[in-house]
Parts: structure tokens; C-alpha cells; sequence
């Protein structure tokens, strides 16, 4: 089969190559890859990856061959999958059942490839969290995938959401999504916050953990800025309006019954992640050397099969 493997020399970091089949181990299921979606996580571990590695955590796509311990979706079910161990920019990958979930027959390839990271990240943030029912819910890097699709979750549940996004060309359509609040810096929000998402992190982290009213916390969920957090003298110093306010992070591959949620968000026919530009995935390394544009939205890469008898 196809899979494009890491080459330092060649452009993009990228050689699509023949490479051996998956041997899927008994609690992996062995999927035909239709789709997948480059995560900004899967881009920043390119530089560092082994060369000839499959890069690529997550997709959509059709079960080829079932676990040989009889769970999870079955041959011919159309699945969204997870695998942070990589792998998945390829023709067929192997990938544990524990983080497959089954998806509509009628939902878009392009559609279901941008959601498994993305939207069950968004959701378990917004879980540790607690109840955000008539709170102040701040997220920060709001047209980012993950910030789209957390804005429209908390909405949904009742949350007063302050977005925050550079560009005000697209707060029209964070409002539209169910923002209450559109702000273009952190320095423009003016009342505290129960609960704070960051995908951004640096001098973001910074300021939004400074919003917290006491007891509230602030997920450290994206690190695009690329810079340090350097928190002044005092931050850590409580007083009574400043009490007990935390910073947390998370790990999704180590995150437990992902794939109920999974199914869940690839069932949500309302849920928006944006425009998707639809591309050849034989486009990926150009793309990628490119500097990997993304003027809004996201890019979804469409896998070739016409080469390969699987």
C-alpha cells in the first residue's frame, strides 16, 4: 500500500512510498483510510518524527477487517478513528477499537475527517470544567477547530460564551455559532471568567488564567503561539478574589470511553467546524511546504484507492 513516511530532504518532510501492509494486533481493527484531516499537533511532531514514520493521528474511513477479539465495529461499517501512535496518513491503517466509533452512512467523508481530535478534545475539555449552566466560559483561539467546536458545545449547554479571536472579519460567525461575547484581545475582556479554554498558550495562558474568579480553572489546550508562559511575581499569591483558581492540561490519547463521544459528535448533524478545503492527499507534502495555509477552516485530504486492490 501508499503511505506518505517521513524524508527530512524531501519537500514538505514527505516521500509518498510503498510501505507494508498493517498487522493489526487482536484489539485493532484494520480500516481503509477515505479521509483525514492534518492536526496542528500532527504537523509540530513532523521535525522530530524517525524518518520513514507514518505520520497522522486521526480520520474516517471504512473497516476492512474486524478485531480478533470480536469488539467494535464490524467489516464494511463506515468509523471515525483515533490513534495517537500515528500511522494514519495512509491507504489502510490498524487502529484500536477502544478508539473507533461507528459514524452515519450519510455524513460526508470530509465532514467526519476533521472531528475525532478536534471536537473530543473540545468536549472532555469542557467536561473538566463542570457545570458551566449560566457561567462565564472563555475560549481563547475561538476559530481554531477545537475552539469552534467548544464555543458551540458550551452554548449548547447553557454557558455565557466570550470568544476570543485575532481576526473580527469572523466574529460575526462565532456569534452565529452562539458566542455572546466577540473580542479580538484578551485585554478587551472585561469580567472574570468560571472557566477558561486556551488553544494558543504563551503570553494567552498568561492572561487568561488572570480572568479566573476563584475556584475557576483554565484548560492548557493548544500551544500556537510557539512562545513561553512567564507569569509576573504575585500571580500565584491568593486572596479572597483570587483563591483557588488552577491550570490543567490533558492528554487525549490517554483519555478513557472515548468512543461513545466519538459517535456522538459524528452523528451531531449540527455541529460546524468550519469551511473544508477538499484536497488530493497526493497535495499533502506541497501543502505541508507550503507552510500548511489555512485561511479559515480546515483542510481534508481525500485518500486515492485506485492504485491499491484494498
Amino acid at each position: 500500500m501508499l503511505a506518505w513516511t517521513t524524508t527530512p530532504s524531501a519537500p514538505g518532510g514527505l516521500t509518498l512510498s510503498e510501505v507494508p501492509e498493517p498487522s493489526p494486533l487482536p484489539h485493532e481493527l484494520l480500516v481503509r483510510v477515505e479521509a483525514f484531516a492534518p492536526n496542528p499537533g500532527d504537523l509540530a511532531a513532523l521535525p522530530g518524527a524517525p524518518a520513514g514514520s507514518i505520520p497522522g493521528w486521526d480520520g474516517a474511513g471504512i473497516v476492512l477487517e474486524a478485531a480478533a477479539d470480536g469488539a467494535g465495529p464490524q467489516v464494511g461499517d463506515r468509523v471515525v478513528f483515533l490513534g495517537l501512535g500515528a500511522r494514519g496518513w495512509a491507504q489502510r491503517r490498524a487502529v484500536p477499537h477502544a478508539a473507533t466509533a461507528a459514524a452515519p452512512s450519510d455524513a460526508a467523508w470530509e465532514h467526519l475527517a476533521t472531528l475525532p481530535v478536534p471536537a473530543t478534545s473540545a468536549l472532555r475539555a469542557l467536561r473538566k470544567l463542570g457545570s458551566i449552566l449560566g457561567r462565564r466560559i472563555l475560549i481563547v483561539g475561538a476559530t481554531s477547530a477545537v475552539g469552534r467546536i467548544a464555543l458551540q458545545l458550551a452554548a449548547r449547554s447553557g454557558a455565557h460564551v466570550v470568544a476570543v479571536a485575532r481576526d473580527e472579519s469572523r466574529h460575526a460567525d462565532l456569534r452565529r455559532l452562539g458566542a455572546h461575547e466577540t473580542h479580538a484581545a484578551l485585554s478587551a475582556v472585561a469580567a472574570h471568567v468560571h472557566g477558561a479554554i486556551d488553544m494558543i498558550g504563551g503570553q494567552h495562558l498568561v492572561d487568561a488564567y488572570a480572568l479566573l474568579e476563584p475556584g475557576a480553572t483554565v484548560i492548557a489546550l493548544g500551544h500556537s503561539a510557539g512562545t513561553d508562559e512567564r507569569f509576573p511575581y504575585g500571580a500565584f499569591i491568593a486572596d479572597p478574589t483570587t483563591a483557588d483558581r488552577s491550570i490543567t492540561s490533558f492528554f487525549l490519547g490517554s483519555e478513557p470511553g472515548l468512543t461513545h463521544e466519538m459517535a456522538y459528535l459524528a452523528a451531531d448533524r449540527q455541529l460546524r467546524v468550519g469551511d473544508i478545503d477538499t484536497r488530493p492527499w497526493t497535495e499533502l507534502a506541497t501543502w505541508i511546504d507550503q507552510g500548511a495555509p489555512r485561511p479559515s477552516g480546515r483542510d481534508v485530504f481525500r485518500v486515492d484507492h485506485a492504485d491499491s486492490p484494498g
